[in-house]
């Protein structure tokens, strides 16, 4: 192992507040042509962080996040139908968000997720 590292949070824009219990799957890869090997997991606590992630393994070019946001998003609906009908009748429209990325030695990369059921947005942090 080594001392880089990646974080990332998940932020539901849709409701101005942290996306909690989204499941992350954490992928690795040496090279742009090598095969990708599970890595980690986690799930988003209640500030919408993954606070568990492994470092990440020496010889590491490339990391891919697996965003499983269909079940949180299929959870809030459930929540808001108790109060009122919800205004679509078909599930969250990105089941998941992957998103893949370079990374370099010695370094911590941090990769937020903006979130909201017809669409997201990703951006290198600090």
């Amino acid at each position: 192992m080594t001392d880089t590292s990646v974080s990332t949070h998940v932020l539901d824009t849709s409701i101005g507040r942290p996306a909690e219990g989204v499941p992350v799957r954490l992928s690795v890869r040496r090279g742009g042509n090598a095969a990708w090997t599970g890595h980690g997991a986690s799930t988003t606590d209640a500030d919408g962080r993954c606070k568990d992630l492994p470092a990440l393994p020496e010889g590491t070019t490339h990391v891919r996040l697996l965003f499983e946001v269909e079940p949180y998003f299929e959870k809030k609906q459930a929540d808001a139908q108790q109060d009122a009908p919800a205004n679509r009748d078909s599930g969250p429209f990105f089941p998941e968000v992957t998103v893949t990325f370079a990374v370099r030695p010695g370094e911590h990369h941090h990769v937020p997720l903006l979130l909201n059921p017809f669409g997201y947005s990703v951006y290198r942090g600090s």
